[in-house]
């Protein structure tokens, strides 16, 4: 189902105010906080953030093929084994947020500008099948809302612990 105008401009808005929003939950959280997981599979607040950069970082790049290439493949990737095999822990907190601002920052004019064509162009994600431009949004557009919330519970857990 295509989305409206109206409803593209609402989910970039979203999409632009995302990061403030995570910086918010962030900013609530105490050092001794940061690397503590609530429970061992889960992630800690320094990786959910560090786990940011590297989907927003994915997404830009996402969001160009699909601008860009004639029907592109979208490489799917294990957030998880990420996560794991690059150690989050041992990644700067503060430059992935500043990488967080910085994509989310260079990727709004491009949405802005973008055409009703442009909005309907499609790839195939390696992992999921069809994949649109308005798939893009809708996925991206809470993706940081999503993260928010689980750096509010991570809080919440490790008061309560």
């Amino acid at each position: 189902m295509a989305l409206s105008a109206q409803e593209r401009t609402a989910l970039i808005d979203r999409y632009a105010r995302g990061p403030a929003s995570l910086k918010a939950a962030l900013a609530k959280i105490p050092p001794d906080a940061l690397k503590w997981r609530p429970e061992p599979k889960r992630w800690s607040a320094h990786e959910i953030i560090v786990h940011c950069a590297d989907s927003e970082s994915n997404a830009h790049m996402r969001l160009r093929y699909l601008l860009a290439e004639d029907k592109p493949v979208i490489q799917g990737y294990d957030q998880d084994r990420w996560a794991a095999r690059l150690d989050y822990h041992a990644l700067p907190l503060d430059a992935a947020l500043l990488t967080v601002e910085a994509v989310r920052a260079n990727t709004v004019p491009v949405l802005r500008r973008m055409t009703d064509r442009d909005w309907q162009r499609v790839g195939t994600h390696s992992e999921s099948g069809r994949y649109a431009a308005e798939d893009w949004l809708m996925i991206y557009a809470e993706h940081l809302e999503k993260h928010s919330g689980q750096l509010e519970r991570n809080l919440a857990a490790w008061k309560a612990r």
